[in-house]
């Protein structure tokens, strides 16, 4: 059976490892305060030689497996640099939970261009870079699912409530 989200051990050996990368998806809908539950993680990783190399460690810190609808318990593979920088997408299945790599999410562009615009968060003692709000919903958009358009309606909600805390903090809070 696979194991639980555990995104703190996910972000400590991340962490551990140095591996930069952008938190997208649920998870980082959640950090930002959206209450849809999420059962796994999705990073961005930078897509740099070092940096993959970096990741790799990390995978097998983590007991990562390529995750399957044939095998609960996933299927071992070798998370080398060479094949990490080859992909597009990887789920997987590790020790701390499901955690999906995306080196190509939908309607973001690189990961520099994704880290410029995220916002850091001090998670389980560590500094995590999530995907701004903006992004993360132009993201599940342009991904267009069920599931995605499931959630949009409450993270548009919860844009335009930050927004308007914005403005009302901007006007001295708005009272009279």
């Amino acid at each position: 059976m696979p194991a639980p989200l555990d995104p703190e051990c996910i972000f400590r050996v991340l962490a551990e490892h140095e591996v930069d990368y952008v938190l997208v998806g649920g998870l980082a809908a959640v950090i930002h305060g959206s209450p849809a539950m999420t059962n796994d993680a999705d990073i961005v990783p930078r897509k740099e030689k070092a940096n993959l190399a970096r990741l790799a460690r990390a995978l097998r810190s983590l007991d990562a497996r390529l995750r399957t609808s044939d095998s609960a318990e996933g299927v071992a593979f070798d998370p080398h640099p060479a094949l990490l920088e080859s992909m597009a997408m990887l789920k997987m299945t590790t020790r701390c939970g499901d955690l999906d790599l995306t080196f190509a999410p939908a309607a973001l562009s690189d990961y520099d261009q994704l880290a410029a615009a995220s916002v850091e968060f001090e998670l389980a003692g560590h500094r995590v870079r999530v995907a701004s709000l903006a992004d993360i919903i132009r993201s599940k958009e342009e991904a267009n699912r069920d599931k995605d358009w499931a959630t949009l309606p409450l993270l548009y909600a919860l844009a335009e409530e930050i927004e308007q805390g914005r403005s009302n903090a901007a006007e001295g809070g708005g009272i009279k």
